[in-house]
């Protein structure tokens, strides 16, 4: 039974905001954490990505956060009063621009700080007071560090990704982040998958917390339409183009291993005539986020990513997902197919599997609970789109806008080579071939002339030392001094 949002009694403010952003019914992980958060208790959420953790907990969060809310001036009239975790920066924006819409009727303020950005600005956010504040694990506590916020008023604590944060090492970040904060909080643990390191930090740091979990551990959206082909590493390109051509797909994500084959691959299809950006770890975060607002502007077509897009992003209206490389692990296949069938519209999965890739596929399986069905697909031969051709600028035109190429003049015949000259005589000392001289088995004279002066009577048996050339002289004895 779906719930509506007026349901909830939010506050006035809340609730024009949730009806400017368009909401009316709420997912499930959504109608059974919002009660648990607004009641102050720790809550264990998890749920598929795409299912509307984010208000899950920002909407609980301010509506508790409201009895704050003030209009002074002074940056000590707004301490910072909730800390949102996340593992990503990009993942950080997003959920940062949620929450400002969110809090856009009320006068609670709220910033974001991540890293590869300068953080004088942040500072000076920082320096005027927020109550809600969304961070990455590492630049936060490069501002702790600095003294630039105060974590000492902080009520409620939000761990969104938390097994993310895990896999990339943040484990250490996240102890010391949590030791600067109250011991009486509230704290909320969201994610996609629950692993067993996850359910240890829960144990050492929620208190009593409330689980709810909306779907199987690991499960993927059922309206996301699944296909795993066969396809040799040098097809795969091709293969990419085919079924984009085949479905008709104006945008998608294509997932890489790695940032140099994230780079590479980039270029290759933008030089193919597709409108292609790349996004890696490599890239500067200002490039980073303007690669993302780009695709979502809808001016890309192809966003080649490594996994630092596959958590949480939220882009509305993406129709498909390519794996072009198998994750390493496991898990991430399910976030990376999340990008798409977001909110439960219908989306295309589809990975190509290689050779090399039968145990990462296995990880799948066993993480799925289901045999994988590796499908056949035929590469067809492309021909040039009629009327258009390519002008070595990465772009296709039309016919119209070729140039007129001029008429050649005909090649002038070639004259014909002088006769060479007739060969000088060579030596005939040179012609010769070589004859090497036959070795001399007959030792040095003044070898022989040592080996006349032996003893009689020595043994055949035994061999005298053998005897070298001396390069210099021995000296001549001094004479003797008469006495």
């Amino acid at each position: 039974m779906t719930q509506s949002f007026s349901e909830l009694n939010l506050a006035p403010a809340l609730a024009r905001a949730v009806a400017d952003m368009g909401y009316e019914t709420m997912t499930p992980i959504q109608a059974q954490a919002i009660p648990q958060v607004l009641t102050g208790r720790d809550v264990m959420g998890a749920a598929q990505t795409g299912t509307g953790k984010t208000a899950a907990f920002s909407l609980p969060l301010l509506q508790r956060l409201l009895r704050h809310e003030n209009a002074s001036t002074s940056p000590a009239r707004h301490p910072v009063r909730a800390l949102v975790l996340l593992p990503t920066r990009e993942l950080a924006d997003q959920v940062a621009e949620q929450i400002k819409l969110y809090a856009k009727h009320t006068q609670l303020r709220s910033t974001v700080v991540f890293g590869g950005m300068d953080m004088k600005p942040q500072t000076l956010e920082l320096k005027k007071g927020v109550e809600v504040l969304v961070a990455t694990p590492g630049r936060l506590l490069d501002h702790i560090e600095a003294k630039n916020c105060v974590l000492n008023q902080v009520e409620y604590v939000v761990l969104d990704e938390a097994d993310r944060m895990l896999d990339i090492g943040f484990l250490p970040d996240l102890q010391r982040i949590l030791s600067y904060l109250p011991k009486q909080r509230t704290t909320l643990l969201f994610s996609a998958t629950f692993s067993p390191e996850i359910k240890r930090l829960a144990n050492s740091y929620l208190q009593n917390p409330i689980t709810v979990e909306v779907a199987r551990s690991n499960a993927t959206a059922s309206t996301v339409e699944q296909h795993f082909y066969r396809v040799d590493d040098d097809d795969k390109r091709g293969v990419l183009r085919q079924i984009l051509r085949e479905r008709d797909l104006k945008q998608a994500f294509v997932f890489v291993n790695s940032k140099l084959g994230c780079a590479r691959l980039a270029r290759s299809l933008e030089r193919d005539g597709l409108n292609t950006a790349a996004l890696h770890g490599d890239k500067s975060q200002d490039e980073r986020l303007k690669a993302l607002d780009a695709f979502k502007q809808g001016n890309v077509n192809l966003l080649v990513c490594t996994d630092v897009a596959a958590r949480g992003l939220d882009i509305k209206d993406v129709p498909a997902v390519f794996n072009f490389d198998i994750p390493f692990n496991a898990e991430d296949y399910v976030h990376r197919i999340g990008r798409t069938g977001r909110a439960g519209a219908s989306g295309l999965a589809v990975s190509f599997v290689s050779g090399k890739d039968a145990r990462l596929v296995g990880d799948i399986e066993k993480l799925l609970g289901k045999k994988l069905e590796i499908e056949a697909i035929e590469l067809e031969a492309e021909r040039r789109p009629s009327g258009r051709f390519n002008d070595g600028q990465r772009t296709w035109r039309d016919e119209s806008a070729r140039e007129p190429r001029e008429p050649r003049e005909p090649r002038a015949a070639r004259p014909h080579p002088a006769p060479r000259a007739p060969r000088a005589p060579a030596d005939p000392l040179f012609d010769q071939p070589y004859e090497a001289k036959a070795a001399s088995d007959a030792p040095p004279a003044w070898e022989t002339a040592q080996r006349s002066a032996a003893p009689r009577g020595l043994s055949p048996n035994i061999k005298t030392r053998r005897k070298v050339a001396a390069l210099f002289k021995a000296p001549a004895p001094a004479p003797a001094e008469n006495g």
